[in-house]
């Protein structure tokens, strides 16, 4: 599958979340998040520690996150990637994308093994939402 069909693939979905979304507004984790605001999509933030981040409620991780998601983007350290995988795909997610700096080549090549949707090394959704800094 190319990599405009895989990303066409997760922009259809209609539920997502921030995995390493951040209060800070000048880290991506906060500017993804923002992104999808913009783009007027359906998301969660899931940080380890914060409850509440651009007015959104937060949870710890994607298994104590009320709903289902059809993607995640990952914005953490490559060495979290691993488990957000297995995570995501004992969820059921189908739909991964690592931001540029978040893909670990383990986490990628497990994603791919399992069946899910991986995208990684090409382009940051900032990019592909049009996000702008508001």
């Amino acid at each position: 599958m190319s990599e405009t069909d895989s990303i066409s693939l997760f922009l259809n979905g209609s539920s997502f979340a921030v995995v390493g979304a951040s209060l800070d507004r000048a880290k991506y984790g906060n500017k993804v998040l923002r992104a999808y605001l913009q783009a007027g999509r359906d998301l969660v933030p899931i940080h380890p520690r914060e409850p509440v981040i651009e007015g959104l409620l937060a949870y710890p991780n994607l298994s104590s996150a009320p709903g289902t998601f059809d993607g995640i983007s990952v914005v953490t350290p490559p060495v979290a990637a691993e488990s957000i995988v297995e995570e995501a795909a004992r969820l059921g997610i189908q739909h991964v994308w690592f931001q540029p700096g978040a893909e670990s080549p383990a986490a990628v090549a497990r994603g791919r093994a399992l069946g899910m949707n991986v995208i990684a090394g090409g382009p940051c959704i900032l990019v592909t939402l049009r996000y702008h800094e508001s």
